[in-house]
């Protein structure tokens, strides 16, 4: 899923033990450290058995070059001590002049001492990195909070995956939180990338976790986010979201603001996709169309399923630039456990892209059981939806492509 940098990665096995430790490319990490030994007895093998006396000298450079790739400086030191320490074995054995040994270990100090200052230098940048990534790391957890795997009536299942793979945070948002008008989701896709876009998606999971709480009615939720990102946003800017709230038992509100349909998955039959029946513009843009958006209503009972998603999944092309068919991706993997469909959809989409995903990609499946009816809104005065934006109208159609404007 992420492109791993260079460095030393520990992998453990499912029991929970350590397992072998591997460089980033694959090869066991004790065979990579001992490459520079490899080379210097490499050399002393065949400068003594073949005959070739001091030939071969010239390639214990190597040793320490290759040191600096994967040690630090008390790697490439020690390695260049081996390297001399070979070379001039081997030229007393043979007889070597002294100029000519004079030469070699001229040159053997001069590459150990500039493979000693690069892997200083990369000690550093990795240091520096890894400070990097755990900010990152902090700000995913504080941006995209950890979603349990139940909320309400519901188990639900996210996996994420950000384009800038070594900051692991892009653009992509989704929240699920309970509140005392059901449970209520948003999935959402920021023009742009970089840090720009996770600003963005900052301003808006911050408004809708709180109008969440504090609206009665969806579209509410929707308009909340919408004057919020109006304040905030350039004029090019927009936030293509599908807020989705649970306020009774058996039936979802659906509120789609220029983004990808979602799909909703009925226990006794196979996948649509929920088309707007009045599309909407994203976020941020109402007041250019001038269109508001409209609440769609429909049944959701024990045992279905609602997948939402951005635009880096449906748009995510192989090597032919084939699209990833995500509704026939459904159909294989789909099970009862939300997590076990999302691991085996997102493994498959990897797997499309050959492993590295051009755009931010976020999944988030939703499944109702039969534990207990979701929390309906606590008695008191609540603001009815507002009729003219408020559509009854159910179609579930086939899954379409759909690309931000």
């Amino acid at each position: 899923m992420r492109q791993v940098p260079y460095r030393l990665c520990e992998n453990r096995t499912a029991g929970g033990r350590r397992g072998v430790r591997r460089h980033a490319g694959g090869l066991p990490a004790v065979l990579v450290h001992a490459l520079p030994v490899l080379i210097a007895a490499l050399v002393m093998l065949v400068g003594v058995a073949g005959g070739t006396g001091t030939t071969w000298l010239p390639l214990l450079a190597a040793g320490p070059a290759l040191a600096a790739t994967v040690s630090g400086l008390h790697g490439v030191l020690c390695a260049g001590l081996l390297a001399a320490a070979t070379g001039t074995a081997l030229a007393l054995a043979h007889g070597t002049p002294g100029h000519e040994l004079a030469a070699v270990l001229c040159a053997l100090v001069a590459v150990t001492a500039a493979s000693g200052l690069t892997g200083a230098l990369s000690g550093h940048r990795e240091r520096v990195l890894a400070d990097v990534r755990s900010v990152a790391e902090a700000t995913q957890r504080a941006v995209l909070q950890p979603v349990p795997g139940t909320v309400g009536p519901f188990e639900v299942a996210v996996r994420y995956s950000a384009a800038a793979a070594e900051a692991r945070i892009g653009g992509d948002l989704y929240a699920v939180v309970s509140t005392p008008h059901g449970v209520r989701l948003i999935v959402g896709d920021v023009r742009g990338k970089g840090l720009p876009a996770v600003g963005t998606a900052a301003l808006v999971l911050g408004v809708f976790r709180e109008a969440a709480h504090d609206e009665p009615d969806l579209l509410a939720v929707v308009s909340r986010i919408e004057r919020s990102l109006a304040r905030n946003l350039g004029p090019d800017d927009f936030v293509t979201a599908v807020v989705v709230g649970f306020p009774s038992a058996g039936h979802l509100e659906v509120v789609n603001c220029g983004h990808a349909p979602p799909l909703l998955i009925p226990a006794a039959a196979g996948a649509g996709a929920v088309e707007p029946a009045h599309p909407a513009p994203p976020l941020g843009l109402r007041a250019l169309s001038g269109e508001e958006p409209r609440l769609q209503r429909l049944p959701f009972t024990a045992g279905d399923q609602l997948l939402l998603y951005t635009d880096g999944v449906t748009e995510a092309r192989d090597d032919a630039g084939a699209f990833y068919p995500l509704a026939e991706g459904v159909a294989r993997h789909l099970s009862d456990e939300p997590a076990r469909t999302l691991t085996g959809l997102h493994g498959e989409l990897l797997a499309h892209v050959g492993g590295r995903l051009h755009d931010d990609a976020a999944l988030l499946l939703l499944r109702r059981t039969a534990a207990r009816e979701p929390d309906s809104a606590p008695a008191g005065p609540r603001t009815a939806p507002r009729t003219p934006q408020t559509s009854s109208a159910q179609r579930v159609t086939p899954p379409r492509r759909t690309r931000m404007p």
